[in-house]
């Protein structure tokens, strides 16, 4: 075993008997939400995956060494941890410097990968910037590059949405809106523009993943699940305040890893907290629909294999 991994128990045991396993992204603890509702968010989201019979891997980088599944202690320990950010090319800082960190949906992608999880669940991908673009978020290449399932409620509505989705064409990544023939946009069910396929239950999904790599695709499926209809906020209402965000970081001349994070606290504040409600509906619901994907995967084809 890679001994920059670490792999917990309950992970590495339900590896080894080929049962359904959903990968968990720590960013949103370390640099999305605030104390203690990132914890409670964590930990609910752990028992999402576990109600519909998955083991939970939440990823995160802790004193250097790259955790595949968590304790509850370790939880705690990395939602009120000072951080880094951790995407592909982060890994070896952090191990260097015996950091702690959160990994993106780049970075999860990465550690997930590397020890055979097929199923991720995430709050929205990163893409295509609107400040900038050629600001252009790892988690597109990862996409293009890891097969693997990723359940998300679209991209962040704070990218460019049609930019994202032609470079996610470009790199052959197959768009599958849940339920619907709409891409979603993160806080909001509609986008105005169309997936690529849709499937309608958990073992749509497991079958097109299965026929797309069997014939040697080597890129993600993409799974978008738009958020519940009372927690939406529709795009009439969040746009101006995505605007007015987008403007603000300009203004301050915030790019990089800290554009994302910037944006998002802001257009919280600019909503009142309603932004980050909506933010935890979707990450819950993503958990129990991964959790699902990975049981209708799990059947025909075994999730682990050693480092």
């Amino acid at each position: 075993m890679n001994s920059h991994f670490i792999i917990n128990d309950d992970v590495q045991r339900a590896l080894k008997q080929n049962r359904p396993v959903v990968a968990l992204e720590s960013t949103v603890l370390t640099h999305g939400l605030p104390h203690p509702t990132n914890l409670a968010l964590g930990r609910d989201m752990e028992s999402a995956v576990l109600a519909d019979g998955a083991t939970p891997a939440t990823i995160a980088v802790l004193r250097g060494s790259i955790r595949v599944g968590l304790s509850d202690d370790e939880l705690a320990e990395i939602a009120q941890a000072r951080a880094m950010k951790i995407s592909r090319r982060d890994f070896a800082a952090a191990i260097a410097k015996k950091a702690n960190g959160g990994t993106t949906v780049a970075g999860t992608m990465f550690a997930a990968d590397k020890v055979g999880i097929k199923v991720f669940a995430t709050g929205g991908i990163g893409g295509v910037h609107k400040e900038a673009r050629f600001d252009i978020s790892p988690d597109l290449q990862a996409l293009a590059s890891t097969q693997m399932i990723v359940v998300c409620a679209g991209a962040k509505s704070i990218l460019d949405l049609p930019s994202t989705l032609e470079m996610l064409e470009t790199n052959g990544v197959p768009v599958l809106g849940y339920s619907t023939d709409e891409f979603p946009a993160f806080f909001s069910r509609q986008s105005g523009f169309k997936t690529s396929a849709r499937a309608d239950s958990p073992q749509e999904v497991a079958d097109f993943a299965r026929a797309h790599w069997e014939i040697g695709m080597p890129s993600a499926i993409l799974v978008c699940q738009p958020i519940a209809e009372k927690d939406e906020i529709p795009r009439e209402e969040i746009d101006p305040v995505e605007e007015q965000a987008s403007h603000e970081a300009q203004e301050k001349r915030i790019g990089g890893q800290a554009l994302t994070p910037f944006l998002l606290q802001r257009v919280n504040e600019l909503t009142n907290g309603k932004s980050m409600r909506a933010n935890l509906s979707f990450l819950l619901n993503n958990a129990r629909l991964a959790a699902q994907i990975a049981q209708a995967m799990s059947p025909a084809k075994g999730q682990g294999r050693a480092i």
